[in-house]
């Protein structure tokens, strides 16, 4: 049930491509989190993708997109989802989704950069209340967090 922040240049995956890297992001996800296959679990991945306009991203102050194809990704999960091994396969995923999605007429060399940050258990709000890593146990389906007081203790209304 993660919030993924992208930031890309600016038409670098026409539509198509777009599309395809969504579905990677969203897999990614289902995959690391261990999201149950179910539309409306995974609904709870939400993707922003912004573009970057010519000009607007340099390193070390100098604009690189000529050579660089520079993608930033930050995903956002609940506290208590990932492991260390989770959050390992989670940053290749993504990297292997960007890769997949680059048009092959691309000829700049990707360059990837992936946080994933950790939102401590009662700091993330959603439709006007906190949510707690049961909450979201019980809203996103984590596979591994499926334990008796998942369901007894959502008694949050998420509507």
């Amino acid at each position: 049930m993660p919030n993924i922040l992208i930031k890309l240049p600016q038409d670098a995956f026409p539509a198509r491509h777009r599309e395809m890297l969504v579905r990677g992001l969203n897999d990614a996800a289902a995959r690391a989190e261990r999201i149950l296959d179910d539309a409306g679990k995974r609904f709870l991945c939400w993707v922003v993708i912004d573009e970057v306009a010519p000009g607007g991203w340099t390193c070390g102050g100098v604009d690189v997109t000529a050579q660089v194809l520079p993608c930033v990704v930050q995903i956002d999960v609940p506290a208590g989802v990932l492991d260390a091994a989770a959050r390992a396969r989670y940053v290749s995923l993504v990297h292997d989704a960007l890769r997949l999605a680059v048009p092959p007429t691309e000829r700049r060399r990707l360059s990837t950069s992936v946080i994933v940050r950790d939102v401590p258990d009662g700091c993330w709000g959603a439709n006007g209340v906190i949510w707690r890593l049961p909450d979201f146990a019980d809203a996103a389906g984590f596979a591994h967090l499926q334990t008796p007081f998942s369901a007894a203790s959502n008694s949050v209304q998420k509507n």
